[in-house]
């Protein structure tokens, strides 16, 4: 028999292995992280640090914890692990499980696991004012910003894009500049913290058909919050509790208030900023269905608030990700209304068309 011959024997020999016994059995080395890695880069890599991160694992352990050892099934810190690394940088799956060491279906399954399980602990970490003590101490530090009184969040939407959703409604997902998106609506407080989220509009929604829609519109209209207000800008009505600023200011005091509601909202623009620096997935895109992207976009929004809990400061970037670009992402995501510029003339405001801003 010539080698040709063999080597024919023996690939028939390998297929009829796999007919009766199915695919060899892959043996993945892992890697403990949690253990192996110095601060500095595990702060880098998983965009939250040590203590945070096993402070939180209290939380959700239970969750995600799996009744046996089985097929060397992945432990609770490193299921934790694979979520937040797959939020750092929205790399491939097949990419996150070569650094975790498994499959990448095992990525795919633990990631959902995590991030519903995280979405659980939406009550404890994303909350706005339950009393009057937590009110006073939200009213003072906005008031403290730019003397802008009885303010408890401010209120504005961004754009997270997603894949096309396919089907006959995909191009509800399409926003005004071009790509697939969710529309998703956050209240913030002075100390960039996620007081409250929706996160279910496609992309065309307009900012104030979620807010129309949202529960945080009947809690102000059910006097729940008695005199405080939220503060938004010109997408939104003006109402009692929901304050934007003049278009056509008349004298010098309205200018002022136009002054220090502008510098006082400023804060929800710095929260998209930091949010989505911390976890570049938002930025980058979802490649996911709508409904789990929306779980992706609580659960990083809760997992932002556990860092400002914690007051980590804002992480390095990865090495992979280039600042301008991620920047540039940043502010495509940013929703265009009325933008107002100060014209040193006439001492007025003036806006500025959306067509000026589109990209």
């Amino acid at each position: 028999m010539d080698l040709e011959d063999e080597l024919f024997v023996d690939d028939d020999q390998e297929m009829l292995d796999i007919i009766n016994f199915g695919f060899p059995r892959r043996n993945y080395e892992r890697s403990e992280y949690f253990d192996s890695m110095d601060n500095f880069l595990f702060f880098r890599r998983f965009r939250l640090t040590k203590q945070t991160v096993l402070n939180f694992l209290k939380e959700i352990e239970d969750h995600i914890e799996y009744n046996n050892d089985l097929n060397n099934s992945l432990t609770p810190i490193n299921q934790l692990l694979t979520t937040l690394r797959l939020y750092s940088c929205g790399n491939h799956q097949t990419a996150i499980s070569d650094f975790i060491g498994c499959h990448q279906t095992t990525v795919s399954r633990t990631f959902r696991r995590v991030t519903r399980a995280i979405c659980l602990t939406r009550p404890h970490h994303m909350r706005m004012p339950q009393n009057e003590h937590e009110k006073l101490r939200i009213s003072t530090d906005f008031y403290n910003i730019s003397r802008f009184p009885k303010g408890i969040g401010c209120v504005d939407g961004t754009y997270i894009r997603i894949q096309s959703p396919g089907g006959d409604d995909a191009e509800v997902f399409r926003n005004r500049k071009g790509y697939f998106s969710i529309n998703t609506q956050v209240v913030g407080d002075s100390q960039l913290k996620i007081q409250d989220i929706v996160a279910r509009w496609p992309g065309s929604a307009h900012d104030l058909t979620v807010f129309n829609n949202s529960r945080i519109r009947a809690r102000f209209e059910g006097q729940e919050f008695q005199d405080s207000v939220l503060l938004g800008d010109n997408g939104y009505a003006n109402r009692n509790y929901l304050l934007v600023p003049l278009l056509n200011p008349s004298n010098h005091a309205e200018e002022l208030y136009n002054e220090a509601h502008i510098r006082t909202r400023n804060t929800i623009e710095r929260l998209f900023g930091v949010w989505k620096r911390r976890f570049p997935i938002l930025a980058y895109g979802l490649r996911y269905k709508p409904e789990l992207a929306s779980d992706i976009i609580v659960a990083t929004g809760i997992l932002h608030n556990v860092a400002k809990e914690n007051n980590e400061d804002e992480p390095p970037l990865a090495e992979n990700i280039n600042a301008d670009e991620l920047n540039y992402l940043i502010e495509l995501g940013n929703i265009p209304d009325v933008i107002e510029r100060r014209n040193p003339e006439s001492r007025r405001w003036k806006p500025v068309l959306n067509s000026e801003i589109i990209l």
